[in-house]
């Protein structure tokens, strides 16, 4: 059905007559008739008895009592689409990596809110492994994460690098030590997250590169929570350094000197990424501007 023959439909019923309703909608009486015939056509139903005053079928009186409703759902729709290609609604699901998630992104998300108000985001938190898994099936439509092993027919293109620094107890030896080096954490009892996460791989392919192993270590899952362990004397952490400034009461955040510069943090996308909306490109402009002016400034 085309949704100009209901329209004009409902404007016969409530003229009461075709002239009128050809005058109002700035149609020619015959574009009205044929209107009327498509859509008893295409209903397999006739609607309207026409003589010197128009009545309804039964089934006219159905459909004009449901055709508002239908009408309504359209314009609504319509109006959804044309919304969706100003970049004024939509849904955004992002996929975002730690610490980037907590200590960065709220930031970001809250003057693009403002300004975007009919824009729903979805946030998936999780490590590059995942993020690039669920950008592969299509879970996501963007994540900020670390470099990706593999490319899965994506792009990645780099924002800013994660400083990385060691958050040691003020009573432990190395927080008063002018000079840290890797291998100064050999056979010390450092807190790590699990196998997946990139800042545990960046951490122990620097250790075994630069004679920091063999080490002793607590797995803990959540990155957030390393720098309460440390508090709490049950070991060391190398952390990235905005998710321990300020440092917890009794800590040390201290620099690694032959630890280079951190994790490049940057943004994933699949290749085709023209699919965007004009809302999600918005965003990720802000992303391209607001992340790396903030690391920049903060380095």
């Amino acid at each position: 059905m085309d949704i100009r023959n209901i329209k004009t439909f409902q404007t016969i019923i409530r003229l009461g007559s075709f002239q009128r309703a050809a005058e109002e909608l700035q149609y020619g009486q015959s574009t009205v008739t044929m209107h009327i015939q498509k859509l008893e056509s295409d209903l397999g139903v006739k609607l309207l008895e026409r003589g010197k005053k128009l009545t309804l079928t039964e089934a006219g009186r159905l459909f004009h009592q449901n055709a508002d409703l239908l009408l309504k759902d359209y314009d609504y729709l319509q109006a959804s689409m044309d919304e969706l290609v100003k970049g004024d609604a939509g849904i955004i699901r992002l996929g975002v990596m730690e610490p980037t998630a907590s200590y960065r992104l709220p930031q970001l998300l809250g003057p693009f809110l403002r300004q975007h108000p009919k824009v729903k985001i979805s946030i998936h938190i999780g490590n590059t492994t995942v993020l690039g898994q669920m950008l592969h099936e299509g879970s996501i439509d963007m994540a900020i994460c670390s470099t990706p092993n593999t490319g899965l027919d994506h792009s990645f293109e780099p924002f800013f690098m994660e400083r990385l620094a060691l958050l040691v107890p003020e009573t432990h030896w190395l927080a008063s030590k002018p000079s840290i080096r890797l291998s100064d954490l050999q056979h010390e009892h450092l807190l790590i997250t699990n196998s997946q996460c990139p800042y545990r791989q960046k951490l122990e392919n620097a250790l075994l590169e630069n004679g920091g192993s063999p080490y002793s270590g607590m797995e803990i899952g959540n990155m957030a929570a390393l720098k309460y362990y440390v508090q709490a004397d049950f070991g060391i952490a190398v952390v990235p350094v905005i998710s321990a400034t300020p440092c917890p009461q009794g800590t040390v955040l201290k620099a690694i000197d032959d630890l280079d510069s951190g994790l490049v943090t940057g943004l994933l996308r699949k290749m085709n990424a023209s699919t965007f909306s004009l809302a999600t490109e918005s965003l990720v402009e802000i992303f391209r501007k607001e992340l790396k002016s903030a690391v920049s400034s903060a380095s």
